[in-house]
């Protein structure tokens, strides 16, 4: 099997490297200026005016006001706070939510612990086979009791762009909080929250390049909200404990960074992301692309293949040096294929054989090369070994290596 003598890193949905630029921001606030933001003497004062400074700059990338801004500890918590935080504080209006099959789990298992254990009722919309939902869907499901409505702004597993801002003028119109999980959006699309028509947003700084363990809730002003963490009055009230300030200003730089190359970046990496499904799609018989073909991430390629494990896809890739998934990584290890490919129409034998690379700042056309020299022969070689898959004769043709 051909390997690279380079290890190529794939899997930037999942999470990316800390920028250099990013940690040289975070240092002074873990060595120096390491005092308690809540504290009223001067050295405090030095982490307090770096919180709020962060703050400002990430409402002005998202349009808001920095009062908006709530700093969590990761996308899954911002998600969590959102859901649990708009249900419970509006439980007295009603207890319907409108969401889609198509969630990260943050969200699903939220609102599914909501109508198990607290009597909401969950609607799902669907998707197309694109898993495109359809914002007329979302209208006619709006009950009496609507009181928040959820939908993913990119999906993680196949990258799919949703319509937001058209669901969001429609929730507008309701008078109903609007909230978008934009985890996989944020460092590559359009995060002005009234372009969106977006209530209430969540982000992760690990997956634009700041570490993992810091997340953004923004909370329009006026939207009901109960703490789903409770003690101090930290963030507003809205989210107790001790802001983590060197990982605040670490996401708040890499988010400014990630704004100022945004359009270019999308540019090359949309370059790079249609050489590679185009070659996958030309080079292995039976491969089909998931997702939108043209409304996705600039970054984002996703295939299922017919008789092929995702697993063993992935492990085969490891061992030639490019780390990749085969879809959430929140779900690896799960033998039941993906609740996105099944809600997208999918058979389960075609879903159980996914994979997706995603392409990052690093990535280069040669990296994009040397996967399509790569991932072929690995299809092959495990389609050979299986007793489920009939080759097609495109198959059957290919050379022996």
């Amino acid at each position: 099997m051909t390997n690279t003598s380079r290890f190529i890193y794939l899997d930037h949905a999942a999470t990316t490297a800390v920028d250099p630029r990013v940690l040289e921001a975070m240092l002074p606030f873990l060595q120096d200026k390491y005092g308690n933001p809540s504290s009223v003497y001067r050295f405090a004062g030095q982490a307090k005016e770096a919180l709020e400074a962060a703050r400002r700059t990430v409402a002005d990338i998202l349009g808001c006001r920095p009062g908006e801004i709530v700093f969590t500890s990761c996308g899954t918590e911002s998600d969590n706070l959102a859901i649990r935080g708009v249900a419970w504080a509006s439980r007295e209006r009603g207890r319907h939510i409108i969401t889609t099959p198509i969630e990260h789990h943050a969200v699903e298992a939220t609102c599914h612990q909501l109508a198990e254990h607290f009597g909401y009722h969950i609607t799902e919309v669907p998707v197309d086979r694109y898993g495109l939902v359809d914002p007329d869907d979302v209208a006619r499901a709006i009950r009496d009791d609507t009181v928040l409505i959820t939908v993913i702004y990119a999906n993680n597993e196949v990258g799919t762009i949703e319509p937001i801002a058209e669901i969001g003028r429609i929730a507008r119109e309701r008078g109903i909080p609007f909230h978008t999980d934009a985890v996989q959006a944020g460092g590559s699309l359009d995060l002005d929250v009234d372009r969106l028509q977006v209530d209430l947003m969540s982000l992760s700084g690990h997956k634009f390049y700041a570490p993992k363990g810091v997340g953004v809730l923004y909370v329009r002003e006026g939207t009901p909200l109960l703490p789903v963490q409770t003690g101090g009055g930290q963030e507003g009230r809205r989210r107790a404990g001790t802001e983590n300030v060197a990982y605040i200003v670490g996401l708040a730089k890499a988010l400014a960074l990630a704004h100022e190359q945004r359009e270019a970046e999308a540019e090359r990496l949309t370059i790079l992301r249609d050489r590679l499904i185009a070659g996958v799609l030309s080079s292995i018989p039976d491969a089909h692309l998931t997702g939108h073909p043209t409304k996705r991430l600039p970054n984002h390629a996703s295939f299922v293949f017919e008789g092929v494990d995702g697993e063993a896809i992935l492990l085969q890739l490891d061992l030639a040096g490019v780390a990749a998934s085969s879809g959430s990584a929140c779900a690896s290890g799960d033998p039941e294929p993906s609740h996105v490919l099944t809600a997208m129409g999918i058979e389960r034998r075609l879903a159980l054989g996914s994979l997706r690379l995603t392409l990052g700042r690093e990535n280069t056309a040669q990296d994009i090369v040397d996967v399509l020299a790569i991932l072929p022969e690995i299809i092959h070689k495990l389609r050979a070994l299986s007793p489920f898959y009939a080759p097609s004769s495109k198959e059957m043709a290919r050379p022996a290596r």
